[in-house]
């Protein structure tokens, strides 16, 4: 385990101890759907994207009690897609980062709720955090609704990929690269912004942040689709293989698996020219962007 692997799992672990914090259960049998949101929240995970946006935002100055709340607010939402993503009506997988997923633990019912209950509570969480400005807040909200939503956000990205499985015609190139940037792209690029935002970056500095995450976030999903193919189902805790079973459109169906790579290896070194701007303020995301494509999970 390298340092930068050190420092993320660090992050991680002290992420999780907040959690609980984030739950206060009520007494009724209503709780087990707050029981269920909170089973999938703490199931494990690198929390890339509160650690992206909390790094972010210390480029700035912005000390990580201060990102906190935003960041446990992404975490929510990420959360809330996986379990949706997960359910029979759409990808029908059992396990999640090694766990039985939400519907396999509780019922299907209850892992749409529990996935309605982060989605909406992300928000509650996000117009609460404390030492905040409210124009900051409403900006974090505005921008959290749009990369996560059905325009074109990780909704639409959802919705285009499912489309792609039943229509022969989306292909190529164009259509994936829109694909992987709204589905997972959008919440990585939100990350790095919501960080941006926290710290009042100007114009410019916002703009390298954006073109920095877009450039992860592609080759982050074009990663997990190669580890589709030749990752290991017990280090990354689901199944693999599905994209084919699928007939799913990704890079690596459209251009094989070396080509894939090289694409993604070509975005990461973008990706780390781009934030060399910020010199060692950023030494974080500088490593990160070497750590998505060196992942076996």
């Amino acid at each position: 385990m390298n340092d930068f692997e050190k420092s993320l799992k660090k992050f991680s672990n002290d992420f999780n101890a907040v959690l609980p914090s984030f739950f206060p259960y009520p007494k009724g049998s209503e709780k087990r759907v707050s029981q269920a949101m909170y089973y999938s929240l703490s199931n494990g995970g690198k929390r890339l994207r509160p650690f992206l946006l909390c790094k972010t935002a210390e480029i700035f100055g912005i000390d990580k009690k201060i990102s906190l709340s935003p960041a446990v607010s992404l975490e929510m939402l990420h959360t809330y897609s996986l379990i949706h993503d997960d359910l029979p009506a759409m990808d029908n997988d059992d396990f999640r980062r090694g766990n039985p997923t939400c519907h396999k633990q509780f019922d299907e019912a209850t892992a749409i709720l529990a996935g309605d209950g982060l989605l909406t509570y992300a928000f509650e969480i996000l117009s609460k955090a404390p030492d905040i400005d409210n124009e900051t807040k409403i900006k974090l909200i505005l921008l959290l609704s749009q990369r996560s939503g059905a325009f074109n956000g990780m909704i639409a990205g959802q919705m285009l990929d499912l489309q792609t499985e039943k229509s022969p015609s989306l292909s190529g190139e164009e259509v994936i690269k829109h694909i992987e940037e709204m589905k997972t792209g959008c919440l990585i690029s939100y990350a790095c912004q919501a960080g941006a935002i926290l710290g009042k970056a100007t114009e410019e500095e916002y703009d390298v942040i954006t073109s920095y995450a877009r450039k992860i976030g592609i080759a982050f999903q074009i990663y997990d689709d190669i580890l589709d193919v030749i990752g290991n189902s017990a280090l990354m805790g689901k199944t693999i293989g599905k994209d084919v079973l699928q007939d799913k459109l990704t890079f690596v169906s459209l251009y094989g698996l070396e080509q894939a790579n090289q694409i993604a290896k070509d975005l990461i070194s973008q990706a780390k020219d781009v934030i060399s701007y910020f010199d060692n303020s950023a030494k974080d995301l500088y490593s990160l962007a070497d750590f998505i494509i060196s992942r076996n999970n």
